[in-house]
């Protein structure tokens, strides 16, 4: 696990009426402050990233589809400095992952639903505060190709 990065299982409250998802709430001890929640939507085989933060922590989770997320580690001090991590977010892996500032990540659509995640950010947006790169960058040796295993 790259450090810094969390992962925590949710909760899914279902009944004859349909269902409660549970992301954060104030007092979850890995919660630190809020600063706005949007949600992202994606295509089934598209790619968002490369992005890092300088300054906010991400806390994803996907409400309804499955994504592929994709976290680099680029920190010159960081003990994991150089590792690529692989999670698979949705329905059947309802999580929260904590990804904290200078970790690059892109998320991959997967499946044949459009995909919505979740983002409980503890800033608000800043432009100024984020980096972007394209998914092919060999910047971040990954490859975002459907890998047959």
């Amino acid at each position: 696990m790259i450090e810094g990065v969390l992962i925590h299982p949710l909760t899914q409250i279902p009944d004859e009426r349909g269902k409660v998802m549970h992301m954060m709430k104030a007092t979850d001890p890995h919660f630190e402050r809020f600063g706005e929640i949007y949600f992202s939507c994606v295509y089934p085989g598209v790619v968002k990233g490369w992005h890092l933060h300088s300054r906010m922590t991400i806390h994803y989770a996907v409400v309804v589809g499955v994504i592929k997320l994709v976290l680099f580690d680029d920190r010159p001090q960081s003990p994991t400095r150089g590792k690529i991590e692989e999670l698979f977010l949705g329905e059947s892996n309802y999580c929260l992952v904590k990804v904290p500032p200078l970790i690059w990540n892109g998320f991959k659509g997967m499946g044949t639903k459009t995909a919505i995640v979740a983002n409980c950010a503890d800033i608000p947006h800043d432009p100024a505060e984020i980096e972007r790169l394209d998914p092919q960058s060999s910047r971040i040796p990954y490859d975002w190709r459907l890998k047959d295993r």
